[in-house]
């Protein structure tokens, strides 16, 4: 079995859960990329493919993810799993999904390259469904690694195969959302994605900063904490640089040092770095 997620932090929830009950054993893999943000047009061309690399070492310039560039590479792990489902007719995939787009636009771009296998695939998708936390209280998780390792015990039999119906239907929504092209995908109820603007998140980032500078470390923590919809730090922090260009965030320090030399404030705003 090969369980198939869309989170770095998912996989060591998915891994907990395999060592509680061997009808899990597995090995677990990450489709890395993050398709809910970015130009996807012709992304299973050699074309879209450079512009989506390209995009992203703007956006992971100065970050500390930037030397990660190289090491993300979809395309093979999908090769990799396509292997091994044809040197083992026994084999067959398990992928998860939290309710949020990350998760959503991974599947959606995994989709097509999978339609030869369909009857090995299954999905388990936990759309809009009550765990337990920690302290025994029901909660509706937006992402597998919210959820506690007893808790996907339940929760595999869940697991169901991908329908026919599904790998056509499914591949085309993500078609049109490629020919749409926008710089964000936003997931409005189980898996249906509308595509929104580059500038979809800039309110909800804005409204999260103090009056007082922060550095940016700091603001990035407490954005991501609170903001409603979530997304990544590199993309959170590319917007930030767009804000600055308008004026209404200054980013003042020196980018070479890396982010924790950066200091957020607001324009004509208290200069001094709020104790952290």
């Amino acid at each position: 079995m090969i369980h198939l997620v869309f989170n770095t932090a998912d996989m060591a929830s998915i891994e907990a859960a395999i060592a509680l009950d061997e009808t899990l054993a597995g090995r677990v893999v990450e489709i890395k990329d993050d398709y809910a943000v970015g130009p996807i047009l012709d992304i299973y061309e050699t074309e879209g493919y450079q512009a989506r690399r390209d995009w992203w070492k703007n956006i992971l310039e100065h970050s500390p993810y930037e030397e990660q560039l190289d090491i993300v590479d979809d395309k093979l792990t999908v090769n990799q799993i396509v292997n091994a489902l044809d040197h083992d007719e026994n084999e067959f995939i398990w992928i998860w999904m939290g309710q949020n787009a990350h998760d959503v636009c991974g599947y959606y771009w995994l989709m097509s390259q999978l339609k030869p296998y369909q009857g090995r695939i299954q999905v388990l998708y936990l759309n809009n469904l009550p765990f337990l936390n920690d302290k025994g209280q029901l909660f509706y998780p937006t992402h597998l690694s919210e959820i506690q390792p007893k808790e996907f015990l339940k929760a595999k039999k869940l697991a169901r195969p991908i329908t026919l119906s599904e790998f056509e239907i499914d591949p085309d929504e993500w078609k049109k959302l490629c020919q749409e092209n926008e710089g964000v995908r936003f997931l409005e109820g189980g898996k249906k994605l509308v595509s929104m603007p580059i500038s979809f998140y800039d309110k909800d980032i804005f409204s999260l900063l103090t009056k007082n500078a922060q550095k940016l470390p700091s603001a990035l923590a407490h954005i991501i904490t609170k903001m409603k919809v979530k997304t990544g730090d590199a993309f959170i922090v590319s917007r930030l640089k767009a804000m600055q260009e308008i004026g209404k965030v200054v980013l003042a320090g020196n980018w070479q040092k890396g982010w924790k030399d950066i200091v957020v404030q607001m324009p004509g705003g208290s200069t001094v770095v709020a104790e952290e």
